[in-house]
């Protein structure tokens, strides 16, 4: 839980997440929404990926990211457990 918590603690990569809901992405998309360097776009996608937030599947040359919504909907299961 602290590797999710982690991750969702940062604004770029909750932007991310919010990019990544329209559909999948390549990184170079993602890097290119950012005024940072792509290896600081690079880090965020790795520990996005460590919390399971997203997958990375490589096509070709590019490496495609998409949601991973299997564990965003074990996160809000957790979350409605402590409104009890």
């Amino acid at each position: 839980m602290n590797v999710l918590l982690k991750a969702l603690n940062d604004p770029i990569r909750r932007e991310i997440l919010e990019m990544l809901k329209k559909g999948d992405l390549t990184a170079g998309e993602i890097s290119s929404a950012f005024e940072v360097s792509k290896p600081t776009i690079s880090h965020h996608l790795d520990l996005l990926r460590q919390a399971e937030l997203v997958v990375s599947i490589k096509k070709g040359q590019y490496v495609y990211y998409s949601l991973n919504a299997s564990m965003l909907e074990e996160l809000l299961a957790w979350i409605m457990t402590l409104k009890k």
